[in-house]
Order: structure tokens, then sequence, then C-alpha cells
């Protein structure tokens, strides 16, 4: 999935805050930005999903920090938990996206994520078949509802950029493979 669609994906996760607990609403969306973006942060080296990519470490993280937020909400707890809680959900639904081929519509790469107290990749289940698919420009637009909604200020423009990065990003995605064989090596 495209990092917009995880960073949308944290936005919406922070959402049911604007109701239940307005005060702490912007900055749980903030840090489930951060969260959900957080992993991919590996692009920049060594390996893509398996550096940065914890599943299973983000979600046993994730459920201590929400139930400290819980127990003693305030702004650390909270940010602490949603940060966790999008980053696992970043995670497993990059499982459900394409492999890490540099053309991943091919579908020639069977690495989704990597499971690292499992020592081993769970395959891409190509529910998404690719980033920058249709249907993940899709799934972003649908993401960015509550954003749009429920949210203003920076969240609100935080979502419209997303997604015009995202309609972008897809109009030029099956490009980027031939850009990157051109110019960058």
């Amino acid at each position: 999935m495209m990092n917009t669609t995880h960073a949308v994906m944290g936005i919406a996760l922070a959402s049911p805050l604007a109701i239940l607990a307005p005060e702490f609403a912007p900055m749980a969306a903030g840090a489930a930005v951060v969260g959900g973006t957080f992993p991919d942060l590996d692009l920049l080296g060594g390996q893509h999903r398996r550096t940065l990519h914890f599943p299973a470490y983000y979600a046993a993280a994730a459920l201590a920090a929400g139930v400290a937020a819980l127990v003693a909400p305030g702004t650390a707890t909270v940010a602490a938990a949603f940060f966790l809680l999008s980053a696992t959900l970043h995670c497993v639904t990059d499982a459900l996206g394409g492999g890490l081929e540099l053309r991943p519509w091919e579908a020639t790469d069977e690495r989704g994520v990597y499971v690292h107290p499992a020592g081993r990749w769970v395959r891409p289940r190509r529910w998404i078949r690719y980033d920058g698919a249709p249907e993940d420009l899709l799934l972003a637009a649908v993401l960015s509802v509550p954003g749009l909604v429920l949210f203003d200020g920076w969240v609100r423009t935080a979502t419209v950029v997303a997604l015009g990065v995202s309609v972008v990003y897809v109009a030029v995605r099956k490009r980027l493979p031939e850009i990157e064989m051109r110019y960058l090596r």
C-alpha cells in the first residue's frame, strides 16, 4: 500500500477520539500518522518490510500502551498507543498487498512482510495488488472520509494533501521502475 494510505489509515484509526475524547483527537491523529508511516522508513536502507516492520512486536507494545492509555490517559500514553497501533496496522496491512518486486503488478515475489518471532516471511495476499494500484487509491479515499468529516485544522489539511499525493502517485506508479532504471542506476 501507498504510504499515504497508511497515513490516512492512522487518521481514521484516531477518528473515534474526535467524538469520545476530542481533547486527545488531533494529537492521537498525529501520532497515528507518524506510526502509520514509520515502518516504511526502512525503504531508505536495510530490507524493506523487514527492518522496521515488526507486526508481532508492535502489536504487543500497542496492547501495553493501550492499557496504559486507558488507565492513565494523557498526552504521552495516548500518543504512544496510537503510534504503536498504527504501526501494527501498517505491518499487517502490508501483507494484504503485493510483494517486494520492482514491478509488483507482475506478482513474482512472495515476500509480504517479515514476522520476526516466526523467522519467516508472510506471503502477500494481493488484495491491494500493489502500492499505487487503483484499489489502493480507492482505499485511501474511503479512509480519508473520517479525516475530512470529523476533523478540522491540520488534520483535515493533511488528509487532503495525502489524498492529492495519492492521486498523483497512482497516475505515475507504473512509470517509476522505468525512471529508476534509466536515471538512478
